[in-house]
């Protein structure tokens, strides 16, 4: 059985409060974009351990028992009498890049194995089961925009469509450490939520939807900020760095031409909107 798990924005991030755990809570909205990793799960027969995980695509590092994909079959299988199985994930979606990538291929897979093995999870069940390997890795189960609070681990539904736009995502080499983007942050409530600017016209979110790990990660890197400039000047609506970055996205009315071209050397999509 074969699944494809998406990539998220977010609209806006404010960083709120630093948490006594040491975490933060924050406000974002997560919107689910058409950029897709691959994962195909088998039984695996005839082998004496529980599982083969093979990854293609951008090469990931760490041990196969840190694979969010690994993380979530070893979850259910604490519980439920699931066979070993062959785990194949080819990776498109950029790591370090503030897409969720690695928590949509967890989330993901705990629905694939749901449905491959009828383990019968209701969806509540398996946001409760994601949210255990990863803060916003629930949000991936229903995959449908929220406002998130908490560590980005409590959802709430929102109305917010962008279907009639399209989407240009661009990542720079540089790979931001999610530790070291909220070490730089001065924890502050904003004047208005993110949660109210999305209800307003995408037009005016230029000036009021921020992303408040911006300032820091550009004065360390100036080339993410020149890509925002340059989503500008070819006509975005809005443009913004997602998540702690250090990919940045821009939200337009029209095709742009030529985009492998304006963004060359930098990994460069351009989508149609969810």
């Amino acid at each position: 059985m074969i699944t494809f798990p998406n990539a998220k924005i977010n609209l806006g991030l404010n960083v709120v409060e630093k948490r006594a755990d040491g975490y933060h809570n924050i406000e974002t909205v997560f919107y689910p974009i058409n950029l897709q990793d691959a994962l195909e799960v088998n039984r695996l027969e005839n082998r004496s351990e529980p599982f083969r995980l093979c990854v293609k695509g951008t090469l990931l590092d760490g041990a196969p028992e840190d694979n969010l994909v690994v993380k979530a079959y070893l979850l259910l299988r604490e519980k439920y009498q699931l066979p070993p199985v062959d785990i194949h994930l080819y990776k498109h979606i950029p790591t370090g890049a503030g897409l969720g990538g690695g928590s949509a291929d967890g989330a993901f897979m705990i629905k694939l194995l749901n449905e491959k093995f009828q383990i019968g999870l209701t969806v509540q069940e398996m946001e409760e089961y994601a949210a255990r390997i990863g803060a916003d890795c629930a949000f991936f189960v229903r995959n449908q925009p929220v406002f998130a609070t908490g560590i980005g681990n409590i959802f709430e539904p929102v109305t917010c469509t962008l279907a009639d736009y399209r989407l240009v995502l661009v990542k720079p080499q540089n790979a931001i450490s999610t530790s070291e983007a909220y070490s730089r942050i001065k924890p502050h409530y904003p004047e208005k939520s993110v949660k109210e600017i999305i209800r307003q016209p995408v037009e005016t979110w230029k000036d009021e939807l921020k992303n408040d790990f911006e300032e820091s990660v550009f004065a360390l890197y100036p080339e993410i900020a020149a890509i925002k400039d340059k989503m500008y000047d070819l006509g975005a609506v809005y443009a913004s760095m997602t998540g702690s970055g250090s990919a940045v996205y821009g939200i337009f009315r029209e095709r742009i031409e030529n985009i492998d071209a304006i963004f060359s050397g930098y990994f460069c999509r351009q989508r149609e909107m969810i």
